[in-house]
């Protein structure tokens, strides 16, 4: 069964580990919303479908003909991600009284590993870096990719439909964009009047923008410098739905850790290291589609 890491939270009695995830989780609409599933191994191999099977229809007495869908095989590792942090005696012993130092301390190094993973989530690429994952840019099918026109152009509301039908077997449960496409779309939604984008708490009490009845994600690592073309300033949307047949995280059991390493020789601190053994499976291509080429 997938987990969000917010459900998988609840399941802890670490303390700190949950202070972690929650700091982890709060600037992050996807790991806010992504089911992770806990694969026991280095990596998880599945078939992800590649050809539908087709049907027909027959005469009494046709001879009938099979036809089996088509699959391509796909092995995803698990990644190493996380990092070390060190607290000082001295400070936590002098100061302990105006804050948890371990604590602040491991929410900052938190913090850097959700920023590692989000960016790692769009831009990853292991042909560039083979101890990461492919994110969705990578993933991403070519048959899946709306674009905007052959040099790009501004975002209109018929194209980010397309989008949306571009993912099949259901709406997509977010859209992830950068803050200026999501600028864009706000701009569009007060030219077309009420109703096309609208908000609502979400499960953190936050306000949460929705676009056709789907979740607007903001990625900070979704670049508004791409090349489409002869332009330089294009920047991607991308539409996805959750889940074990479509998009999810893998992680190892335990999911996100907190190790407490101990006292260093070299220096007078004590050592925490978050780690976490994650990646990133895309089981069905219908399920992921891109917008390119959104001009400014």
């Amino acid at each position: 069964m997938a987990l969000t890491l917010t459900e998988g939270a609840k399941l802890s009695n670490d303390v700190l580990l949950e202070g972690v995830i929650e700091t982890v989780i709060y600037d992050s609409p996807i790991l806010q919303r992504l089911p992770f599933i806990e694969i026991v191994g280095n990596g998880l191999t599945y078939n992800r479908e590649k050809l539908s099977a087709s049907a027909a229809f027959y005469n009494v007495g046709d001879t009938w003909s099979e036809d089996t869908p088509t699959f391509r095989q796909i092995t995803t590792a698990l990644t190493i991600l996380g990092g070390d942090a060190d607290i000082d005696n001295y400070i936590a012993r002098t100061r302990n009284n105006v804050q948890d130092i371990e604590a602040a301390v491991v929410a900052l190094k938190a913090k850097s590993v959700q920023q590692k993973f989000d960016d790692t989530f769009i831009n990853g690429d292991t042909g560039d870096d083979a101890k990461s994952f492919d994110g969705l840019d990578e993933l991403c099918a070519a048959g899946q990719t709306v674009a905007m026109g052959t040099n790009g152009a501004t975002l209109t509301l018929d194209k980010l439909d397309e989008l949306i039908d571009t993912v099949r077997g259901g709406k997509p449960e977010m859209l992830l964009m950068s803050r200026r496409s999501r600028r864009t779309l706000n701009k569009l939604a007060r030219t077309a009047g009420g109703g096309v984008v609208e908000h609502d708490r979400d499960e953190l009490g936050r306000m949460v923008a929705f676009y056709d009845g789907i979740p607007i994600g903001v990625n900070d690592y979704i670049a508004d410098d791409q090349t489409t073309g002869t332009s330089e300033d294009t920047s991607t949307i991308y539409a996805l739905q959750f889940g074990e047949g479509a998009v999810a995280g893998l992680t190892a059991p335990g999911g996100l850790t907190i190790e407490r390493v101990g006292a260093l020789e070299t220096k007078d601190a004590t050592r925490v290291r978050v780690k976490w053994y994650v990646s990133v499976a895309l089981f069905n291509e219908l399920k992921l589609a891109k917008l390119s080429g959104v001009r400014p």
